[in-house]
């Protein structure tokens, strides 16, 4: 079957390696990226990174500032990866971004403990495999972050592991009833649904915010960080509702006219979810405009408060009287060009 009840673990094993950047992928140091293309694992500006794959197939796999990470995969047989923490532990994380998998693929904290040896995951969203398909037994229900999640447990044996290549493990999940792209996940309250039905977990080794795709085609944009979300610690948290007409349009949101987070757009509205310290004026951004390609942003939402785009006096993307910019108080934005939302609370 699809997923961790497949896939062999050799890039768990790998030492961490020279990054590759490879070429036509890199931009200025302002905007510096990291692409690589060979299973490894290491640190990237701070932050814990693994990424394998097998063959055939390709995947385009890059890393940016902070927890964010971007992939697209073509005709791939199986591949993982993320950004996260070299030693998981049960702390609460935030993520947002954008996850499409038409196919096999799945988004989901993913991580491992060894005594005893465990491959765990949370999954949030997949594409047309629900893992963890006919070879989990089903354990029950845990309620977190606003959603219901079936719990599994599965059985390898004799299959690669992070410990040596022939090992007998068992795999745990937590599956959300319905899909989510970005949120907060507290792991503590997964961790204690495992443990309340006899699925105990070991000494933690790494712990990412994986996207994997077997046998299939598919893209991801994920920024991952840790904190209490909700706004809490001083952060302001934020949902930006879109869409694109033909897919591809990136957008960026803005406070105090710095970027918070980046997304690329598919054709159906989806909620693309951030949070910053940043005070300022908020404005969402439209920034690759081409033929044939719009964007209708149907309204963000700043610390649970609504705010419509259409009741937005500020909109430069509106293309009205003959030329862009030449409007307001509209969802769509025609042009690259920015909907301002007003000031942070």
């Amino acid at each position: 079957m699809f997923s961790g009840l497949m896939k062999g673990a050799t890039a768990r094993r790998i030492a961490a390696a020279a990054l590759v950047c490879a070429a036509g992928f890199c931009a200025s140091p302002a905007y510096a990226q990291t692409c690589i293309g060979s299973p490894q694992t290491g640190t990237n500006n701070g932050n814990y990174f693994s990424f394998w794959k097998d063959s055939p197939g390709s995947v385009n796999f890059c890393m940016y500032a902070g927890g964010r990470y971007t992939s697209n995969w073509s005709g791939i047989n199986n591949w993982v990866g993320g950004k996260g923490w070299q030693t998981g532990s049960n702390h609460t994380i935030n993520y947002s971004g954008s996850f499409n998998s038409p196919g096999n693929g799945y988004l989901a904290l993913y991580g491992w403990t060894t005594n005893p040896l465990v491959e765990y995951y949370i999954v949030d969203s997949w594409g047309s495999f629900r893992p963890p398909g006919n070879g989990g037994s089903f354990m029950g229900t845990v309620t977190s972050d606003g959603g219901t999640y079936d719990m599994y447990r599965a059985h390898r044996s004799n299959a690669p592991c992070i410990t040596g290549s022939n090992c007998n493990f068992d795999q745990y999940w937590s599956v959300r009833q319905s899909k989510r792209v970005g949120g907060t996940i507290t792991i503590a309250n997964h961790f204690g649904g495992w443990a309340s039905v006899g699925m105990n977990l070991g000494q933690h080794n790494y712990q990412i915010m994986a996207t994997e795709g077997f046998q299939s085609n598919g893209s991801s944009d994920i920024t991952v960080s840790e904190g209490p979300g909700g706004g809490g610690g001083g952060n302001k948290s934020f949902t930006v509702r879109a869409r694109g007409t033909g897919g591809g349009e990136s957008i960026t949101l803005r406070v105090n006219n710095q970027v918070v987070q980046s997304w690329t757009l598919t054709t159906s509205m989806q909620n693309y979810t951030a949070s910053t310290s940043l005070s300022g004026g908020i404005t969402v951004n439209y920034t690759n405009d081409s033929a044939n390609h719009d964007v209708q942003v149907d309204y963000i939402i700043v610390n649970g408060q609504t705010r419509q785009s259409e009741a937005q006096s500020y909109n430069t993307g509106l293309y009205a009287n003959g030329r862009c910019g030449g409007g307001s108080n509209s969802e769509w934005m025609h042009c690259n060009g920015a909907i301002g939302y007003g000031d942070t609370p």
